[in-house]
């Protein structure tokens, strides 16, 4: 990767909130900022569960109406 390519990613990051940057002359220090991550983390936590169930519903449901159609042939 290159290093402007590393530094315009870098910039994404403290631009979102994610990276605090310091410079002490040439030199630049950044640090992660750990807590923005965690609401992120909460909030895709939160749709995975809706989406887990929402699937879990789907999928007994597709199991439900197979188990009635094979029924409905058998008779």
């Amino acid at each position: 990767m290159s290093l402007p390519a590393v530094s315009k990613h870098l910039r994404v990051l403290e631009t979102a909130g994610l990276v605090r940057r310091r410079r002490d002359g040439r030199v630049h220090r950044l640090k992660l900022r750990a807590a923005p991550m965690r609401q992120a983390q909460a909030w895709i936590e939160e749709y995975r569960r809706f989406w887990e169930d929402s699937f879990d519903r789907l999928g007994d449901y597709l199991k439900e109406i197979t188990s009635k159609e094979k029924n409905e042939t058998n008779d």
